[in-house]
C-alpha cells in the first residue's frame, strides 16, 4: 500500500504532463486548428512489395557536398548544360562545368538574411524562406530557353536564359492565394502545368501538412498567351511532382500523403479527366520522365504500417499527435524509424519496371526528384547538403 499513493501521484503527474505539454513538444502545439484527415489509402494488398535487395543505391557517388543544401530539383537546359538547381536560401544554382555560379533568384526582397553562410545546411532558412524563397520545382522550355521556377512562397514564375530575377506569372488561382508551390512542367506549346500542396499549409509546415491528411492541394495551367489560370484539378491530399509524358497527351502528377501516380487526360477522348496511374510502394516527392517515356519517381520514404494505420484512422492520429512527442520523433515513426532511399521506374502504361534504394540510408537519403541523362540518375533531396549520381550502366 506504501508504493500505491507514489504511484497515483507518477502516474497522475505522467498524464498532466501528457496532457497539458507544458513545454509544447507536439508537432501540432502550435496549430490550434489543426484537423486530421482520413487519407484514400489504398487496399494493402495492393501495395507492391518489390524490394532492392542490393540496395544498388548504395553505389552512387556524393558530388558536391555542402556546396548545394537542399536541392529539390535538377534540370538540365535546351543546350545540355547543367544541373542547374534551387536551395535553401532561394537562390537557383548553376553548375558550369567546373563550379556553382549564382543563376537566379525568386524573391525581390532578398536582403543579408539570405546571404549564404558557410556553417549552412538544407534547414538554415526555414525560418526565412518567406522572405527569401525557396524554388523547388524547375523546369525549361525547350523552345524559348526560358525556365519556369515553382517557388514554395513566390508561386509561379519564369527567367530567361541570363538568369537574374525571376518574373512572377502566378500567385493566385479563382481568388485563392497560392501557399504552398511544389512542382511543374511545360509542353510543347508553352503551357505551364503545376501543382499547388495546400491552400492551408506552407512549406515550412510540410510535417503538419502530411500528418494532417489536408486535402485542399491543386493542379493548375498556366497558358502564358492569355495569362490565364486554370484550376484542372482540386481536393488533392498534398499533389508533389508533376511530368508530362512524351508524346504530351497526358501528365502524372504524385499524390504525397496516398502514395499514388495519378493521370490527367489532355487529348483524345479522355481529355479532362483523372484516373489512378499507379499505386507506389511509398510516398512520393517528385516525377520525371526519361527519353523512352518512362517515368523516375522518388519516394521520400517507403511505406510502412504504422503510417497507414495512421491515414486510415484520423482521431487517432490527432491524439497522438497531441502527445508530448517531438515531431522529429513523430516523423521518424512516419518514416519506418531512420532516412533511407527509394526510387521506381513505370512504364508510359503505369507498370512497375525498376526499383533502387538505400534502405539503410548509408549513400543516399530522403530523394526528392530523379532525373535521368547520359545513363546516369542525379539524385536530388530536398534535406540534404549533395547531389547523388547513380550509373545505369
Amino acid at each position: 500500500m506504501a508504493l500505491l499513493l507514489p504511484l497515483a501521484i507518477i502516474f497522475l503527474l505522467f498524464a498532466l504532463y501528457c496532457g497539458l505539454d507544458p513545454f509544447q513538444h507536439s508537432p501540432i502545439a502550435n496549430f490550434p486548428h489543426f484537423d486530421a484527415k482520413k487519407v484514400d489509402m489504398p487496399p494493402w494488398s495492393q501495395i507492391p512489395t518489390e524490394q532492392d535487395k542490393d540496395n544498388l543505391l548504395q553505389n552512387s557517388e556524393i558530388k558536391f557536398l555542402n556546396q548545394v543544401h537542399g536541392p529539390e530539383s535538377l534540370v538540365f537546359d535546351p543546350l545540355g548544360r547543367g544541373p542547374y538547381t534551387g536551395v535553401a536560401d532561394g537562390r537557383i544554382l548553376f553548375w558550369n562545368g567546373n563550379s556553382w555560379l549564382d543563376f537566379a533568384f525568386t524573391s525581390p526582397n532578398r536582403s543579408e538574411l539570405c546571404n549564404p553562410i558557410a556553417s549552412a545546411t538544407p534547414f538554415s532558412f526555414v525560418k526565412t524562406e518567406h522572405i527569401c524563397g525557396r524554388p523547388l520545382g524547375l523546369r525549361f522550355d525547350k523552345k524559348t530557353g526560358d525556365l519556369y521556377i515553382a517557388d514554395a512562397y513566390f508561386g509561379l514564375l519564369k527567367v530567361g536564359p541570363e538568369g537574374g530575377l525571376a518574373t512572377s506569372l502566378v500567385t493566385e488561382a479563382e481568388g485563392v492565394p497560392l501557399r504552398f508551390t511544389n512542382d511543374v512542367d511545360v509542353d510543347s506549346e508553352g503551357n505551364v502545368y503545376f501543382t499547388e500542396s495546400s491552400a492551408n499549409y506552407q512549406r515550412r509546415n510540410f510535417i503538419q501538412l502530411v500528418f494532417s491528411g489536408d486535402d485542399s492541394g491543386r493542379v493548375l495551367k498556366y497558358n502564358p498567351s492569355t495569362k490565364e489560370t486554370t484550376v484542372l484539378v482540386r481536393n488533392i491530399q498534398f499533389p508533389n511532382g508533376i511530368s508530362l509524358s512524351k508524346d504530351g497527351s497526358f501528365f502524372v502528377f504524385c499524390e504525397g500523403v496516398i502514395g499514388r501516380l495519378s493521370k490527367y487526360w489532355l487529348k483524345g477522348d479522355k481529355a479532362g479527366t483523372s484516373e489512378i496511374f499507379a499505386i507506389l510502394p511509398g510516398f512520393p516527392d517528385n516525377v520525371r520522365v526519361n527519353e523512352k517515356g518512362e517515368f523516375w519517381v522518388a519516394l521520400h520514404c517507403r511505406r510502412y504500417m504504422y503510417a497507414y494505420l495512421h491515414g486510415l484512422y484520423p482521431k487517432i492520429r490527432k491524439a497522438i499527435l497531441k502527445l508530448p512527442i517531438p515531431t522529429k520523433i513523430q516523423y521518424l515513426l512516419q518514416i519506418g524509424g531512420r532516412l533511407h532511399a527509394a526510387v521506381v521506374k513505370y512504364s508510359p502504361e503505369g507498370k512497375l519496371v525498376q526499383i533502387l534504394e538505400d534502405s539503410q540510408g548509408k549513400v543516399v537519403r530522403a530523394v526528392s526528384e530523379v532525373e535521368e541523362k547520359d545513363g546516369k540518375l542525379w539524385i536530388g533531396s530536398v534535406l540534404m547538403p549533395f547531389v547523388a549520381v547513380y550509373n545505369l550502366a
